[in-house]
């Protein structure tokens, strides 16, 4: 049996005391009323005004942002290796260019197009598209927002996912039995990505769940603005559904690791 390093441990420790401690902090800020303890900042939470509708537009845009993402990135990525490998360091700069730019300064070009659009399109069809894409019930707008800003995440995630597949050989082999090119990858690659496929949708689901600035400035309400809002007014509440939220989020982490376990243990029987 190999022996365990005590710094390990020592890392391990201190991690959990990063995390956990401010954890900590805020449920007992939540529960800690006058004359004791009470947990109505979490019962009020279903029924607060805003909650459902601004949790259902954050799930429904994080839905529409992993399957416009994935569907951009799995063919790109996967033709990336195939056909021209000597792209890759390109490709990885331009997927990573969100994270050295400025989320003030990309919502800044995004609202300079939005109002660029009525003036000159006003009396053309694509104005139509410039209203579709801002409807408050569902802002199309911010979805692209969230695309480009997950890119960096989901390259990680897909290229790690690539590397430890022979994906040649895997197309290669079903376009020897006679499925065509979209086949392929369907039924031969897609298979062997599950893990990192998942790991590509939690992020991006974290991101859309957790992203403030695009929403705010943009004067959408999706999750996290309606969290700040309700902040200024009940801030036991604000924090109760931030710590109800990164426990959520939690868990759906370890879901994750428990799908892709079974699924590798799978794949190896």
């Amino acid at each position: 049996m190999a022996r365990l390093n005590p710094w390990r441990w020592v890392v391990l420790a201190l991690a959990a005391v990063y995390f956990l401690v401010p954890l900590g902090a805020s449920l007992v800020f939540t529960v800690d009323v006058p004359g004791g303890i009470s947990f109505d900042a979490y019962s009020q939470i279903v029924s607060t005004d805003g909650f459902v509708s601004s949790l259902v537009l954050s799930l429904e845009l994080a839905a529409a942002t992993i399957a416009l993402v994935l569907l951009l990135m799995v063919p790109a990525m996967v033709a990336l290796r195939l056909g021209a490998p000597r792209l890759r360091p390109v490709v990885e700069v331009v997927c990573s260019l969100p994270l050295v730019v400025p989320p003030i300064a990309f919502v800044a070009g995004i609202a300079t197009v939005l109002k660029w659009g009525p003036d000159h399109l006003s009396r053309t069809p694509f104005f139509q598209t410039f209203v579709a894409v801002q409807n408050p019930d569902f802002p199309f707008v911010l979805v692209l927002a969230y695309v480009v800003m997950a890119l960096p995440f989901v390259y990680r995630a897909l290229d790690s996912g690539l590397r430890a597949v022979d994906v040649r050989t895997l197309v290669e082999a079903a376009r020897s039995c006679g499925a065509s090119w979209p086949q392929a990858l369907v039924q031969a690659v897609l298979p062997n990505l599950r893990g990192a496929l998942l790991n590509a949708g939690f992020l991006t689901l974290a991101l859309v769940l957790g992203e403030f600035t695009v929403a705010q400035l943009l004067g959408f309400r999706p999750f996290a603005v309606w969290i700040y809002s309700v902040g200024g007014s009940q801030a036991q509440l604000s924090v109760a559904v931030s710590v109800l939220s990164l426990l959520v989020t939690w868990a759906l982490l370890l879901a994750l690791a428990g799908v892709g376990g079974r699924s590798r243990t799978a794949s190896q029987g």
